[in-house]
């Protein structure tokens, strides 16, 4: 099926695209009937992997306005909103950091300091993962950048294949419950779902206050399941003396480093005081990465800084955000919770934050893309629980943390994804297969016994 892929996912699109065309829905309007298919339609290119999810997106969009399926500004609303300028910025952010060499740096300094064997290399990637979510906000540059320093560690170290796969595993796979403990860790997909609580205003330190001990809970949770999972097959010396040729080889810190973290610094201080100046963060974060190409305060942004913000990615959240949007303004969203989920909402809370995780991985399990099943999912769980009269918060967020956290094979989600081979992070399909089975269970443990005691405690339900 492999070669054929991409021809088998193009045929099944259409084929389900233009069945839903013809089949009639009652209590579904014709705009929610385009709206069904091309959203089906597109979610299926997107799982099979037909063409890059830049072009599919951008299908995508052309057929809602083509087909006057809802106004081009409702369509295409997420250009005028700050998430995506937020999440410009934030790229550009993270390739300030990873330019300058501060990243590095940091990383570098952490290790001579802290590690000395492989439960504390375990441990350090976890640790760097948390103090690197507050300067980069991506979790790819920060995966890459801790796997580059693990790189020397496990060439110093003399660590045989078989452990450095484990360490290349733990990088990638840290970077998903880290992520989701600010909401800048991933600044791709978090202020998606924080858009998503509309009208509820979800931001920066309510984001923290709402997912931070959660999200803390899992991280400790996913770093012991590797500690007991991927045991070292020998002993393991960490070779200090290569860290400190390392660090000698950076030099002292130069004047660009400097500017770097103090305009991080300021980032992060104009983050955690939104609600106080009552300045978004998109523009916020847009304005540190705009200072950071000024001359003299700046000189870190250069014009080749630009090819770091991935214009298919950007059409692929327009297209994402929109399959909600529009499916809210036509009835889609309404008639698939109405058709497809239950008639009755259940009024126990661990047993509807049990049924909106399972809801939500079983159609991850099927799709894959995790920005495509938000598009599905947390509009229909939204209209599910609409009747409990609940903020719209807890549905998105049990939701999001399903579909996010969730991974069995590498598709599932693309941190894990762009870990994976030689050249990365060394791991296959094996190693996410062998750790994502049993965390599929503990995503239950996380919704049920963590998140809605807490958000019950901070009186969210």
């Amino acid at each position: 099926m492999g070669k054929n892929k991409g021809i088998i996912g193009l045929v099944l699109g259409l084929m389900v695209g233009i069945a839903l065309y013809f089949i009639e829905f009652p209590g579904l309007t014709h705009e929610g009937q385009l709206c069904l298919a091309f959203s089906l339609m597109t979610v299926i290119f997107w799982a099979f992997g037909i063409a890059q999810p830049g072009y599919t997106s951008g299908l995508y969009l052309l057929l809602l306005a083509v087909f006057k399926v809802a106004e081009p500004t409702l369509i295409f609303s997420t250009w005028t909103t700050s998430m995506m300028y937020l999440i410009i910025g934030a790229y550009l952010i993270a390739t300030a950091v990873k330019e300058s060499g501060l990243g590095e740096r940091i990383a570098y300094w952490y290790i001579a300091r802290y590690v000395t064997d492989f439960k504390s290399i375990i441990i350090s990637i976890f640790a760097l993962t948390f103090i690197l979510a507050l300067l980069i906000p991506h979790p790819w540059p920060r995966a890459f950048l801790i796997m580059s320093v693990m790189a020397v560690v496990i060439k110093s170290a003399e660590i045989p294949r078989e452990d450095a796969v484990k360490i290349g595993f733990t990088v990638f796979t840290a970077s998903i419950p880290v992520s989701m403990i600010f909401l800048t860790g991933d600044a791709s997909i978090n202020p998606l779902a924080a858009a998503s609580c509309a009208p509820e205003t979800v931001g920066w330190m309510e984001w923290f206050k709402i997912m931070g001990l959660p999200m803390i809970a899992t991280s400790f949770i996913t770093m012991f399941m590797i500690l007991f999972m991927f045991k070292s097959s020998r002993g393991v010396t960490v070779n200090k003396d290569e860290i400190a040729r390392q660090r000698m080889e950076l030099g002292p810190m130069t004047g660009k480093e400097k500017r770097t973290a103090f305009w991080v610094i300021l980032a992060i201080i104009l983050w955690m005081t939104d609600t106080v100046h009552g300045i978004d963060i998109g523009w916020v974060t847009l304005f540190i990465a705009v200072m950071m190409a000024m001359p003299k305060v700046g000189g870190i942004l250069a014009p080749g800084s630009w090819s770091g913000v991935p214009v298919q990615t950007l059409l692929f959240l327009t297209a994402a955000v929109a399959i909600g949007r529009v499916g809210g303004a036509t009835g889609m969203n309404a008639w698939i919770a109405q058709t497809l989920l239950p008639g009755t909402v259940p009024e126990n809370m661990f047993v509807l934050a049990a049924f909106i995780t399972l809801v939500s991985i079983v159609i991850h399990m099927c799709f894959g893309s995790v920005i495509a099943v938000m598009g599905i999912v947390i509009p229909a769980m939204l209209a599910f629980t609409k009747p409990m009269g609940l903020t719209s918060i807890i549905p998105v967020m049990i939701a999001y943390t399903a579909i996010n956290a969730h991974f069995i094979l590498p598709f599932h989600n693309l941190a894990i994804l762009v870990g994976t081979g030689e050249e990365n992070g060394m791991y296959t399909e094996k190693e996410t297969i062998k750790f994502g089975v049993p965390f599929t269970l503990v995503l239950f443990i996380i919704a049920c016994l963590i998140e809605i005691p807490w958000w019950k405690a901070i009186g969210l339900w």
